[in-house]
């Protein structure tokens, strides 16, 4: 119990915002009226994945200090969290659009930048999965996993503020902050972002847990 504690928390967290972003009252305001609601996945979500790629970058840096091939199960398995959770933030994000600017995909700037950004990402994978060298691999990875950090983040928070842009906060739109971010909203944003973040967190342990009994199990085929 004493371990399983933060998951539980996850648990809570996300039940608590699914049905309290559901159902709670919104703000009503022009255009976006019920789809306010939207904050609570869409946002938080990335908030979530921008969380574990920082996590991701901290992993494929300490694996490059100490060759410990623990470090490389950390980063690639936070990178697929934060991939799983980008692909659904992008989803959530283009049924929001649909309801505000009237399609799906608009081609506004931030959208554009940020499926550049998963498609970085997708290609991180495919490079991994080319090489058979299991210290290659994650020597490889690791150095594309920081680089490509390194461009994420001002693809998807600094471009698209140069130029216009449909999103809050980008293009001399105002961000939710400045005039709709009210108290119930705060109240079910912020534990959104610790329960996605959480449960990115938990599908990463598992997830690593399985790859290192994976190596194990050849590890004891190969000599044996």
């Amino acid at each position: 119990m004493r371990q399983s504690w933060w998951k539980i928390l996850a648990i809570a967290l996300l039940l608590y915002t699914i049905i309290a972003g559901l159902l709670m009252e919104a703000p009503r305001l022009p255009i976006l009226n019920e789809t306010i609601r939207a904050l609570h996945f869409h946002v938080t979500m990335w908030f979530g994945m921008i969380l574990m790629l920082v996590m991701a970058v901290y992993f494929s840096i300490k694996y490059l200090r100490t060759n410990d091939l623990r470090n490389d199960d950390l980063a690639i398995e936070f990178t697929n969290s934060a991939i799983l959770f980008g692909v659904l933030g992008i989803v959530t994000g283009m049924l929001w659009a649909k309801y505000t600017w009237g399609d799906y995909w608009s081609g506004d700037p931030k959208q554009n930048a940020s499926a550049i950004g998963i498609l970085m990402y997708f290609a991180y994978l495919i490079l991994r999965n080319s090489l058979m060298d299991s210290q290659q691999r994650a020597r490889i990875g690791a150095i594309y996993n920081i680089f490509a950090f390194a461009a994420f983040i001002p693809l998807i928070f600094v471009l698209p503020r140069l130029t216009d842009s449909l999103h809050p906060g980008n293009g001399g739109n105002p961000g939710f902050n400045a005039y709709d971010l009210d108290s119930k909203l705060r109240a079910v944003f912020y534990p959104a972002i610790i329960g996605w973040t959480l449960l990115g967190v938990w599908i990463a342990t598992v997830r690593v847990r399985m790859r290192r009994v994976e190596r194990t199990i050849e590890d004891r085929m190969i000599n044996s």
